[in-house]
């Protein structure tokens, strides 16, 4: 452990100097003091699916998927009923967790598959200088052009490697990422692992249909796979005597790759599963949370967990406070919505650099989405000038589906729902529709929440620095798009290059 840099970020308690005391003796017991603090500093593990939407974990009382080790972080500590990302797609969410601002904030990191956004912090290299020991396994930042040194820490080829290399009285802070559950999946997988297709509770914006049910089951194979790979991980930490003041955070980076899912500012695209356990510090378990909680929250509160003062501005709030209470909700600093945007995913629309714009604000009664560009595809143009057709949609039996169905009378609302354009401004009461498929921006007895629901949205886009908001949006179009210029769901699997969206 490097002492003086750790003892410079470690507060010093209250001690009584005797007058006798030397200078030697003082530098004596300020690292003493500081090594001592250092040990009772929380190590962290942050766990991440690529994909993976809510509701889809046994904690939330999915019929069909198993997730018991989830489920066992959630009853160890607190589960999350309204987690939501910065944005329903990989870089800029995985951007705005690791530096605690939405993604709209960090120039050409609002893109997929962009350069990491030069000069930004995130909550592992401050950690690092800090004096923690810090490392990631496969997907961490990305897809995209990684800072140097990586944003999210050395790179290491197994959790073994990263545990083995830990210097003894040191924390440490592990990025666990994998590629599960990204398509493309294995056909059949799930019902061949003995899922049950008929108990899958098929969303209604999407046909329930057997191929369909099985679609979902094959994603659900890969959910459990992620699961299965986080309990290898706890196992590791409890066979090291490792669990008892570590953080375990188990979440994802956004919602499922489903046509309406991913890329799309509904609950289907930007709500996840989260769930944190430490034990050294959750008294109160077994908990569920009802609030709104964002994942730019995560960094806010492992520095302040870690007793270490977050550079300004983070957009984040900590949720230690929540951690350590005992209560479902917090009274104290409850958060009565949550905001959500959308920048380019893919370059798919008719002119390839060009996105479709969004920015969302999600109360427990609404959902407010703000279009900037209507005259524009969703889902990107049907015939693309650089992609496949549809193409921020991923390609899937469950897309083929639609797209084949789109002029049948029982399915083409399908096909609208997931592909048409969106007026400038959509509003779903979420009493009457939770799964936000009726429009009712028009009506005239919901004209006050319109006006109400975008004024807060766009007063919190401008005090975060949001482009849209002073005519120079335009510029998140001008950034270079990284990937490749044709549309492809295969994936490297090796943390480095994710070819994938």
């Amino acid at each position: 452990m490097n002492l003086c840099r750790t003892a410079c970020n470690i507060p010093l308690p209250w001690i009584s100097i005797h007058p006798c005391m030397t200078l030697k003796h003082l530098i004596l017991l300020f690292l003493i003091t500081s090594l001592s603090s250092a040990e009772q500093r929380p190590n962290i593990v942050f766990c991440i699916a690529d994909d993976w939407g809510w509701p889809h974990a046994s904690s939330y009382h999915d019929p069909v998927v198993k997730t018991p080790h989830f489920d066992h972080i959630a009853k160890q500590g607190v589960l999350f009923q309204h987690a939501y990302v910065s944005s329903p797609s990989c870089t800029p969410s995985r951007n705005a967790i690791l530096t605690g601002k939405y993604h709209w904030s960090l120039g050409q990191g609002a893109n997929l598959w962009s350069h990491f956004p030069q000069g930004e912090h995130t909550f592992p290299r401050i950690l690092e200088r800090a004096g923690y020991h810090v490392g990631s396994y496969r997907k961490a930042f990305g897809p995209g052009k990684d800072a140097k040194p990586p944003a999210a820490g050395k790179i290491y080829k197994s959790p073994d490697h990263f545990f083995t290399s830990l210097p003894p009285n040191q924390p440490f802070c592990f990025w666990f990422g994998t590629s599960d559950p990204h398509r493309s999946y294995k056909k059949g997988s799930g019902i061949n692992s003995g899922m049950n297709p008929k108990k899958v509770r098929v969303p209604p914006v999407l046909p329930n249909t057997p191929e369909i049910q099985s679609d979902i089951c094959d994603y659900y194979f890969e959910v459990q796979r992620f699961d299965s790979q986080v309990g290898d991980l706890l196992k590791l930490l409890a066979n090291n005597d490792l669990l008892k003041n570590t953080i375990v955070i188990m979440t994802s980076d956004h919602g499922w790759p489903f046509p309406r899912g991913k890329s799309n500012l509904y609950d289907l695209g930007t709500r996840v599963p989260l769930a944190i356990m430490w034990p050294n510090a959750i008294k109160h378990t077994n908990r569920t949370f009802t609030d709104f909680v964002s994942l730019t929250d995560i960094a806010p509160t492992l520095l302040e967990a870690a007793n270490i003062s977050p550079p300004a501005p983070m957009h984040g709030r900590s949720l230690l406070p929540i951690l350590q209470s005992n209560q479902l909700s917090d009274p104290q600093n409850k958060r009565a919505s949550v905001i959500t945007g959308k920048e380019r995913h893919t370059p798919c629309q008719e002119s390839g650099s060009q996105s479709a714009p969004c920015r969302a604000i999600r109360t427990h009664q609404f959902l407010y989405i703000h279009n900037f560009k209507p005259n524009r595809w969703p889902a990107g143009a049907p015939v693309g000038e650089k992609r496949s057709n549809y193409a921020d949609i991923d390609d899937s039996p469950t897309k083929s589906f639609i797209l084949k169905h789109k002029d049948d009378s029982k399915y083409s609302q399908f096909y609208q729902l997931a592909c048409a354009k969106r007026p400038q401004d959509e509003l779903y009461d979420l009493s009457n529709d939770p799964h936000q498929i009726n429009n009712i921006a028009h009506k005239p007895q919901f004209q006050n929440t319109l006006k109400t629901l975008k004024n807060q949205l766009f007063e919190k886009l401008t005090t975060t620095g949001d482009l849209r908001m002073t005519n120079h949006g335009d510029q998140y179009e001008n950034w270079p798009y990284l990937g490749r210029t044709q549309q492809s769901n295969t994936i490297e699997r090796n943390g480095m290059n994710e070819w994938s969206e």
